[in-house]
């Protein structure tokens, strides 16, 4: 394998980057159909016909089959990795969860976050514990979900101190 060149590609944010009140617009949007929440109920064994039947949904008052609300919380949540976690460590909760009006098949879900705490970690030293905000909504920009979740984020410091060599990068031994 003589000559190959390794480049690494930084990605994400380190701890200092998340300023209390920084404010982030996640760029993709997710359309969700109704094989979405069909294969997610079916796939998660959630077996409330107001997931996959329009009948039952109608008599309930529902127009038609909603998105099911988990399968909307994962995809706001997966909208915002790329900028608030993806060099992150560890996912450490979900708080305050509150779901807005009824997500249905067609609907383009998008997300905004804001930083609204951060500290560096007393028991994991070169780590911070970032919390943000998320809202959600949809394409009339009708609040579909909000939520505070944190993670653990590497400070930049400690990143820079580590060594990396070619051959041992993230694989232990």
């Amino acid at each position: 394998m003589g000559g190959a060149e390794v480049v690494r590609v930084e990605r994400g944010h380190y701890y200092e980057d998340f300023e209390v009140g920084r404010r982030f617009v996640h760029h993709w949007g997710r359309t969700l159909t109704l094989a979405d929440t069909v294969t997610f109920s079916t796939l998660t064994m959630q077996h409330n016909p107001l997931y996959f039947n329009r009948e039952y949904a109608r008599y309930l008052g529902y127009r038609e089959v909603p998105v099911h609300p988990l399968l909307v919380f994962a995809t706001v949540l997966g909208l915002t990795v790329e900028d608030l976690s993806e060099a992150a460590g560890p996912f450490l909760g979900a708080d305050d969860i509150r779901f807005g009006v009824p997500v249905y098949p067609d609907d383009t879900v998008y997300a905004v976050s804001e930083v609204v705490s951060r500290r560096e970690s007393r028991s994991r030293p070169g780590w911070g514990i970032v919390e943000w905000k998320t809202v959600g909504y949809n394409q009339r920009g009708e609040v579909v979900i909000e939520y505070r979740r944190r993670n653990l984020v590497r400070l930049r410091a400690a990143r820079e101190a580590e060594t990396w060599e070619e051959g041992h990068g993230d694989v232990a031994g």
